[in-house]
């Protein structure tokens, strides 16, 4: 086919699309499939949903060439910004745009072969959302055509359903009433340990053996004529580890030899229905199991009128064999009998109380081994102990504040003060008289923030410690927060959960940090 016949035929398609879309009939997927095949009689034409066969990112793989159709302007898209992360303290990938096509058209070619391909966005109408679709085109003489299917896309069909289903440094994230994969989601999982999760040794030594002796264990369930799968309920106050903890097992589960997929579902909401939502959820899990399924918040996503088709898909007669489900919650008693009380669907609970004692020292000794080499802060290890005790009642999320912002002030401009008057060899006076200069700045600037309602415990503080900075600044620090703790609910306290966007991004839920200024920050290690 000549350019000039390209451009015509183009045109034909997308001038129906033009005059149909957003009017009383609306471009249905039946009428692009019926102009499609009008204006192309010598080819053969398949229609495919974007989420089972991606073409075009196959084609960006280097698996294929797609070029988009620009002649004449026949396409439709709606052009987007992604801006830099400029507050990121890692390097980041310069502002981009992007496109969101609505009706375009590709030459596409894999293999020595020839497809014209279009991408069109149809409406049924009504309150169903428009869903866009992929039309492949193959010339009728290019090989033969059996039971109504081309063989040669076929062919093609398979080898990117096969790549499709396939994650490449990617998380599947339901989303919108569609799965995506979400390359954000997965930079913020990888890397995660569980060294950097702080839980009671045992509780975190079961979890990780319930999850991953469940995917070493298929031949097990098989002997007994169990079905191979699990459900875990993560419950407890904000805070206090259940997002990390997803995290590091998705960490983990993606560094076994063959690796476990995990997909994260963020919301049910979408124009169909919770029900269509939640069968195209366990479609999915289905298909590419063994797989992790989380279901985070699961109070707020299973609601009174969606929790019968949920538990059908759950119980249900076609097989969730190697489905490992995750549930998180803050509000156990939220959630219905049938789905907390009923081992065949969530099998395990962990609850996900305040850190302890040993819990919190554990963490101050996290940060102190984070910033042992860092030359501004002075951080005895024997003060972990003393953070302990001043932090009773604080959440994880409560803490890791309370370090960042400590450190934070410290790098604006307790460094200074380190570097000027802390030398070794330096007179106790001059030692205060720096340590009274940085914890007057901070007090003042606490005093325009809150109403202090509350008191740290009282604690024995080792002579040696009482003039470091650091720890003066967290106990100041800790007292604002701790009156913040007592003015804010339990359910708004600060959480970790994943990127929320998407694009899962899904950015860690923090409080605001006071008297800091980004650019001050890069003297300090600070995750």
């Amino acid at each position: 086919m000549s350019t000039n016949e390209h451009t015509e035929s183009n045109y034909e398609v997308f001038s129906v699309y033009k005059n149909r879309a957003g009017g009383p009939t609306h471009f249905s997927e039946s009428v692009a499939m019926a102009q499609v095949r009008r204006t192309h009689e010598d080819y053969h034409v398949t229609r495919v949903s974007p989420a089972a066969f991606d073409l075009l990112g196959f084609a960006a793989a280097g698996n294929a060439t797609a070029k988009l159709e620009v002649d004449g302007e026949y396409f439709d898209a709606v052009r987007s910004y992604k801006s830099a992360n400029k507050s990121s303290l890692r390097k980041s990938p310069p502002a981009t745009l992007t496109d969101v096509v609505k009706f375009g058209r590709y030459s596409y070619s894999w293999n020595n072969f020839d497809f014209i391909v279009y991408q069109i966005e149809c409406n049924e109408g009504g309150m169903r959302s428009a869903c866009p679709f992929f039309f492949v085109l193959a010339q009728r003489s290019a090989a033969p055509i059996e039971n109504g299917h081309s063989l040669l896309t076929d062919s093609l069909l398979l080898e990117v359903g096969n790549w499709s289903t396939q994650l490449h440094e990617e998380v599947y994230v339901f989303d919108n009433g569609r799965w995506m994969k979400n390359h954000e989601l997965w930079q913020s999982v990888e890397g995660s340990s569980w060294d950097e999760v702080i839980l009671d040794n045992a509780m975190k030594a079961k979890l990780i053996e319930d999850v991953h002796g469940f995917f070493d264990s298929k031949e097990l369930y098989k002997q007994f004529s169990v079905p191979w799968k699990r459900g875990i309920i993560m419950h407890g106050v904000p805070g206090n580890g259940k997002t990390v903890s997803i995290k590091a097992l998705m960490s983990s589960l993606q560094s076994r030899p063959t690796p476990i997929p995990s997909l994260y579902v963020k919301s049910l909401d979408n124009s169909n229905g919770p029900q269509y939502a939640i069968r195209a959820i366990f479609n999915l899990a289905r298909s590419v199991s063994p797989c992790l399924l989380i279901f985070e918040d699961l109070d707020s996503l299973v609601t009174d009128k969606s929790r019968s088709y949920f538990l059908n898909e759950v119980d249900g007669l076609e097989s969730n064999d190697g489905i490992l489900m995750i549930g998180s919650t803050n509000h156990l008693d939220k959630l219905d009998a049938s789905i907390t009380k009923r081992p065949s669907r969530f099998d395990r609970k962990y609850h996900y109380r305040l850190p302890g004692d040993a819990e919190r020292k554990a963490y101050a000794e996290f940060w102190h081994r984070k910033i042992l080499d860092n030359p501004m802060v002075d951080f005895p290890e024997d003060m972990c102990a003393v953070i302990a005790q001043f932090t009773a009642g604080f959440s994880f999320a409560y803490l890791k504040e309370l370090f960042m912002m400590s450190l934070l002030i410290i790098a604006r401009g307790g460094g200074d003060l380190l570097n000027d008057e802390f030398q070794i060899g330096e007179s106790k006076a001059t030692s205060e008289k720096g340590t009274e200069r940085v914890i007057k700045s901070v007090e003042e600037g606490i005093d325009k923030l809150v109403h202090n309602k509350s008191s740290l415990p009282d604690v024995d503080v080792p002579d040696h410690l009482r003039d470091n900075i650091l720890l003066n600044v967290l106990m100041v620090q800790a007292k604002a927060l701790l009156a913040e703790m007592d003015n804010t609910k339990v359910d708004e306290w600060p959480s970790g959960k994943p990127p929320a966007n998407s694009g899962m991004t899904l950015a860690q839920l923090r409080r605001p940090m006071r008297m800091v200024r980004a650019e001050n920050v890069q003297a300090i290690n600070v995750p």
